[in-house]
């Protein structure tokens, strides 16, 4: 076992407060800091502390991959990671996207290969054969959109907003069943001519401010969004889009699972999120960076959805809370160490046989594994290899940290 100093990587949209309070470092910093990777991705491996400097966690896993992922863990998934571990930080909205399945990555990588598009370009959707499940779980409010809502209520909000530009896709949402009309709008809005979105971008945005100055609040959150939106990306077919996704908001615990094809943005807030080690992403527009329409269009699920469905049960084993997803990739939990278990060695519970990256959160907490010992303090994460053995807890004080593991 090894703390583990993760990777930040500084995008536009992330903050110059958050992750740095959140790990103890001078805050605010030079530039904004978007993502924490706890992880062992090519694109940028978290390091091992240990008494000779530190080590890539890619290049220690690579040197020995049965020490550290355990013979289930190879069996599964070869000698790599299955997951990766974030802490996610947005101060700005992040681009509208959706991941592929796995066969359909599979499909993407090849033909991409085959088309001499390099693994680095900017053009470049498949970067792995790998699909990208994934979860966030809010460390505080987090604001975001998830999946495609039902058309009917997408309907209600539109002709809320009152915009006589909007009756005709009004009319084709209703004209279908919910998962037609909405491949039908979203196709027809993503694939706009640009002058067409110049003139009902600018409309829908009247709409909103019109709306927000009524006193309705039915659509509050989403009148506001669609502002937001519109204000950072004019004329963006995205901005329209995002008339059709859920709009959530989240408490701190709380989460949402993205599985393939779901069409999502973060809008605003700081979660830890855990992937299937991947980076293959399918963007639809509130970029800058490359929109592939077509390929978007291969991977979306139209199916409508309710919150119910995106955010996952939350399962309580004891001390553990545990967030349950279909992931073969990954598990994640919060291990709580209340009152009860304050100034005592306890097991953690449910002990698996392959890695883990545990983050503390709240407190600190003396983790014992094998023969070595690491006290994690609010932001530290540490690496628990899979002949470890098993973990041990010891706080002095009442203490949070995750847990992410290989999924059943």
């Amino acid at each position: 076992m090894n703390l583990l100093r993760g990777a930040i990587r500084k995008y536009a949209w992330g903050s110059r407060t958050a992750i740095a309070e959140f790990t103890g470092r001078p805050s605010p910093t030079a530039n904004p800091e978007a993502e924490l990777w706890l992880g062992a991705h090519p694109g940028d491996s978290a390091y091992l502390a240990g008494e000779v400097g530190e080590r890539s966690l890619l290049d220690v896993i690579a040197a020995d991959p049965q020490g550290q992922l355990g013979e289930a863990t190879r069996t599964r998934f070869g000698d790599a990671l299955p997951f990766l571990a974030k802490v996610l930080a947005a101060d700005e909205p992040l681009s509208l996207q959706a991941h592929p399945s796995a066969q359909q990555a599979v499909q993407g990588f090849e033909l991409e290969n085959h088309l001499g598009i390099p693994v680095t370009a900017a053009t470049r959707n498949y970067r792995d054969r790998s699909h990208k499940p994934e979860i966030i779980v809010a460390l505080g409010q987090f604001e975001a959109l998830a999946g495609f809502r039902a058309a009917a209520r997408s309907a209600e909000f539109m002709r809320a907003l009152s915009v006589p530009e909007l009756a005709p896709f009004i009319t084709l949402l209703k004209d279908q069943s919910d998962a037609d009309g909405l491949r039908a709008l979203f196709t027809t809005w993503i694939t706009f001519p640009q002058p067409d979105l110049d003139v009902l971008v600018p409309s829908v945005l009247d709409g909103a401010i019109n709306y927000l100055r009524s006193k309705e609040t039915a659509f509050l959150a989403e009148a506001k969004t669609i502002l937001e939106l519109g204000e950072r990306y004019p004329g963006d077919a995205g901005v329209l889009a995002a008339m059709l996704l859920n709009r959530i908001t989240l408490a701190p615990g709380e989460a949402i699972y993205l599985p393939a094809g779901n069409l999502h943005a973060y809008l605003h807030g700081v979660g830890f999120e855990v992937m299937a080690n991947s980076d293959n992403v399918l963007r639809g527009g509130l970029t800058p960076k490359h929109v592939d329409v077509p390929e978007l269009l291969r991977v979306l699920d139209f199916t409508p959805t309710d919150d119910a469905p995106i955010l996952p049960r939350v399962l309580h084993d004891g001390m553990e809370l545990v967030y349950d997803t279909p992931a073969p990739e990954f598990a994640v939990s919060l291990l709580q160490l209340g009152a009860e278990h304050v100034g005592r060695e306890i097991d953690a519970p449910a002990e698996h046989a392959g890695p883990q990256i545990l983050l503390a959160i709240e407190g600190a907490v003396r983790v014992h594994a094998g023969a070595d010992a690491v006290t994690l303090r609010r932001g530290e994460s540490a690496w628990v290899a899979a002949d470890d053995g098993p973990v041990r807890l010891h706080a002095d004080q009442p203490a949070r940290l995750f847990r992410v593991t290989v999924g059943i």
